[in-house]
């Protein structure tokens, strides 16, 4: 605000609103939360995930919840609202591959790589070596030569040194760059084989989130590959992917108090199921119950939503949202923006809890991003104390949950964060592990926020520089870490450790933290990024790291 007088008075009334939860009405919450956990985490509930039982069922527990509580429905079919999603991939049957007249068999012979698009296509083999455009290499034959139209690249599924992984040719090997090559060159499709007896084929897996590019890609194997290899071998393809398709809900409930704002709360309730893609856990299936993600966020949701409707907070409207589908990509409360039942423009700002459940006992710091979307949220934070209660915050709207899908639509966001743990994403995310106190003293602090927020008309939206700027650093290892993002001393606390990743190979443990990687000191999270940055798949570093109060050094092989 530009006038003073004014923020100071909007402080002042912050200063005077009431105070949240007392001490009993945290003791009050915890047997609510412990239920509502204990449900949704069971086994019976199966992981949660969307387009099964286990949805349903959950669906069904929070449904009923909201009913209990009074919210008012506010789906597309009484509380629920619908969405489809693509479920699984698999290659179509109708696909064909034709080479020199005879019809080759699908999956024995050829399969579709998810980089490829749908289509048809008919021309002649020419032979690009590897495809691999650098210095390196004779390919820069690429520059300025115009091929004939009708060609389909034929490229070595490998590298010139025969290394996989290693390979020093790092970026310019990646599959999708030779894609992108050959279609600059006016290639009608690319078809990689492999004639290195030590490189591995590729997998027939579409289960990964692969963009398409805009032509048909294939892999053909052994003799029929080898025979590809000849110039003007003439080939058709068609290419074509089935799917299967999902359906996800989102709960939606309303507390209507006649205001022509609304505030949104909200926070995901499904999880991984089995595991499968997303899953950190190497053993065989098992069901992901997800306590702490995202079972934690919905009981505080509905504990919030209890809260708020026997309030005499007025000054807003209250959407109450469980979103399905986060897991997989944003997926139901991307849909509610396209698809709204309360006008966004009517919407003053978002609170998305996600991960509130596992608050560390001895370092209470709770994580708090996206508190640079509106002037609000900071003015309103600064006066909140509870307990020994830290807080420590970041600016961007734009992060891995739903508060994401409302920020890009311009709305104000906050997202509620407990921290990181060895269990994430992992079986072993029970409801045992979760600190109840510590989740009543996280809703403690969102009641005193949408207090201090019920008379003060509509937040002001602002776009922050995003977490995926120009200037975030990029890199092609990892270490095989969770990183402890709320650790505020110097260096990389490391809050759990991936099994079979180099963090692991090399002896490294959780609490253990990284002070330097190579010649590069590790004060914080963005030096420790911009450390890994510097290397490539099977290089190795020398890690200095803190363990107690001993300080030691492993070498690591990304």
């Amino acid at each position: 605000m530009k006038n003073k007088s004014l923020l100071f008075m909007f402080v002042v009334s912050f200063l005077i609103t009431t105070n949240g939860f007392a001490q009993t009405n945290r003791e009050k919450v915890i047997p609510n939360l412990k239920k509502h956990i204990s449900t949704l985490a069971s086994d019976e509930y199966g992981g949660r995930e969307p387009g099964t039982k286990g949805e349903v069922l959950a669906y069904t527990y929070i449904t009923n919840q909201f009913k209990e509580i009074g919210l008012a429905p506010k789906g597309t079919d009484n509380y629920l609202q619908e969405f489809t999603f693509v479920k699984s991939v698999f290659m179509s049957p109708t696909c064909s591959f034709t080479l020199a007249g005879k019809n080759l068999e699908a999956k024995k012979d050829f399969f579709l790589l998810p980089y490829s698009t749908e289509g048809a296509i008919v021309g002649n083999t020419l032979n690009v070596g590897y495809g691999i455009v650098s210095e390196k290499q004779q390919y820069d034959s690429y520059k300025g030569v115009r091929y004939p139209a009708n060609s389909i690249f034929v490229m070595e599924y490998g590298t010139p040194d025969h290394a996989g992984p290693h390979t020093k040719y790092q970026d310019d090997a990646d599959i999708r760059t030779r894609i992108d090559n050959a279609i600059k060159h006016g290639a009608l499709g690319v078809v990689f084989v492999n004639t290195d007896a030590e490189e591995k084929d590729p997998e027939m897996d579409y289960s990964k989130r692969i963009t398409a590019t805009s032509i048909p890609v294939v892999f053909v194997k052994g003799e029929a590959g080898a025979s590809l290899k000849k110039d003007g071998v003439a080939i058709s393809i068609k290419s074509k992917f089935d799917k299967e398709e999902g359906k996800g809900h989102n709960v939606i409930g309303f507390i209507d108090n006649k205001s022509a704002n609304t505030v949104v709360i909200g926070a995901h309730y499904d999880h991984l199921g089995m595991g499968g893609d997303g899953s950190l856990y190497r053993g065989e299936p098992a069901i992901h119950n997800g306590a702490d993600d995202n079972a934690s966020g919905v009981a505080a949701l509905i504990e919030l939503a209890r809260y708020l409707k026997q309030s005499n907070l007025k000054g807003n409207n209250y959407l109450i949202m469980a979103y399905s589908g986060e897991e997989k990509g944003l997926l139901g409360s991307g849909y509610f923006v396209k698809h709204p039942t309360l006008a966004l423009e009517k919407m003053n700002y978002m609170i998305n809890m996600d991960m509130v459940g596992r608050l560390k006992s001895e370092e209470p710091t709770l994580l708090i991003n996206g508190v640079g979307t509106s002037d609000f949220w900071k003015i309103a934070m600064e006066h909140i104390t509870i307990d020994s209660l830290k807080t420590k915050t970041t600016d961007s709207g734009v992060g891995p949950s739903d508060h994401t899908s409302f920020y890009l639509n311009n709305v104000p966001v906050t997202h509620f964060f407990s921290g990181t743990h060895s269990d994430y994403h992992k079986p072993s995310d029970d409801e045992n592990l979760i600190n109840y106190m510590g989740e009543a003293r996280i809703i403690d602090y969102i009641v005193q926020v949408i207090q201090k927020l019920d008379d003060k008309g509509k937040a002001n939206f602002i776009k922050t520089k995003d977490d995926n700027n120009e200037d975030a650093p990029r890199f092609k290892v990892t270490l095989g870490v969770v990183p402890d993002y709320a650790f505020e001393g110097s260096g990389m606390r490391i809050d759990g450790i991936t099994d079979g990743k180099p963090a692991s190979k090399a002896g490294m443990k959780a609490g253990d933290i990284v002070t330097q990687i190579g010649d590069i000191k590790v004060l914080d999270m963005m030096s420790y990024m911009k450390a890994l940055g510097k290397f490539n798949k099977g290089e190795k570093a020398t890690v200095h790291f803190m363990r107690g109060k001993e300080e030691q050094t492993t070498e690591v092989e990304f």
